[in-house]
């Protein structure tokens, strides 16, 4: 996936240095080509040989020294990546990029650069903490930055918490889905929802769905691989947060689901709508748990907002995807949503079906379109599934 990807590779002053050399080995051994830029820091806890060795390149570690190519160094080095990789990125060094000072030519090349860049943040669990910390983190982000989470666990300061190094073989996976070839989606924003939202009823009960997300979090990865800027808005699930997003939100009621997708609709060009919300909602919330009683629970609901529909009414530009999870007259009932909510495409399944209901990895589907046209696709994986919606969305953008 990598063969001929160029990577450049910024190494910053943190113990964790270290295990950039494992990362080298692992992008080599992807056929990637890395180049190495060390700052001055970082010399102090590996030497530049060390890295020569394992990425069979010279190392750039002085914005004055002689340069290995004749153009500006850290404007050809800008230039040349295909995806620029700062890790281990130090509180420092995040600061300055968030400032846009270029003082090194670490740095001087990020600011440079027209690629996507990746930072992996590894410090003390103090300072990234850090209120400031936080905020440049965000602030890179908000500026089209890859940020990936650090780990959890004992640091080498002695101090136990988020802050390690995650490993290298994660971020390996993190560059390929960034660098991966798919670009048809490049500088598009994509809003994705997923999972099923939950609806209180006591402090211990709730209402909720048997969603598990993996065809939301499927269409985020997808999307991601192919070069789209993707915020993820996710109800509560047990599946690992996929890398390389713009943004992660966590809600658990559809109506806080509601409040953060009318958020960032006006920034998006896609909704791909793939939540499963609750129709209905409590019409009151007991502050104490229910306890339980001979006569039985009589519960009055009251409808929770149609969130797709809202969007089908406010949409200008943005190419807008549901989902429907029937169980009789699949094809009718999709058609009927479509034409009700103002979609560009409607994507139906029957959970009754073996290998298209809630919790497995695969999915049979349709797709509908707004003229009327039907697909049908055959049993795929939920991965398979989203890059075979993208390939439609994709249409859909260039027309």
């Amino acid at each position: 996936m990598l063969k001929d990807k160029f990577i450049a590779l910024g190494v910053t002053g943190s113990i964790a240095a270290y295990k950039a050399v494992e990362l080298v080995r692992l992008l080599k051994k992807r056929g990637a080509q890395v180049q190495v830029v060390m700052t001055r820091s970082a010399r102090e806890f590996v030497t530049p040989l060390t890295f020569q060795v394992v990425s069979g390149n010279p190392v750039i570690t002085d914005m004055f020294e002689k340069p290995v190519h004749w153009e500006v160094e850290h404007v050809s080095l800008a230039d040349r990546a295909d995806l620029f990789v700062v890790a281990p990125a130090t509180a420092n060094v995040i600061a300055k990029m968030a400032a846009g000072i270029a003082d090194d030519m670490l740095t001087a090349a990020v600011l440079a650069t027209r690629a996507k860049v990746l930072v992996v943040p590894a410090m003390n669990v103090n300072m990234f903490c850090n209120p400031i910390t936080q905020d440049n983190i965000n602030y890179l982000k908000e500026k089209g930055f890859f940020v990936m989470d650090p780990a959890e666990g004992f640091l080498a300061c002695g101090y136990s918490g988020k802050g390690r190094f995650p490993e290298p073989a994660d971020v390996l996976k993190v560059i390929e889905q960034l660098a991966g070839t798919g670009t048809d989606l490049q500088n598009k924003k994509i809003l994705i929802t997923a999972g099923p939202t939950r609806e209180p009823i006591d402090p211990v009960r709730f209402i909720s769905n048997r969603s598990s997300g993996k065809m939301g979090y499927a269409l985020a990865e997808a999307a991601v691989e192919r070069g789209g800027e993707v915020i993820l808005i996710s109800g509560p699930t047990s599946l690992p947060r996929p890398a390389g997003l713009y943004k992660y939100v966590a809600v658990e009621t559809t109506l806080e689901m509601q409040e953060q997708v009318l958020k960032f609709f006006s920034w998006c060009d896609v909704v791909i709508k793939a939540a499963a919300v609750a129709d209905f909602r409590p019409k009151n919330y007991s502050e104490q748990k229910i306890k339980k009683k001979d006569e039985g629970l009589v519960l009055e609901l009251e409808k929770n907002p149609d969130i797709l529909k809202e969007l089908g009414e406010k949409k200008e530009k943005q190419i807008l995807v549901g989902f429907a999870a029937e169980t009789e007259d699949i094809q009718k009932n999709a058609l009927e949503k479509l034409n009700r909510k103002n979609l560009d495409l409607v994507v139906v399944n029957d959970v009754t079906v073996e290998g298209a209901g809630f919790g497995v990895d695969t999915n049979i589907v349709k797709i509908i379109h707004r003229n009327g046209e039907i697909e049908e696709l055959p049993k795929m994986t939920k991965k398979e599934v989203a890059h075979a919606i993208l390939d439609r969305v994709v249409q859909y953008l260039r027309n």
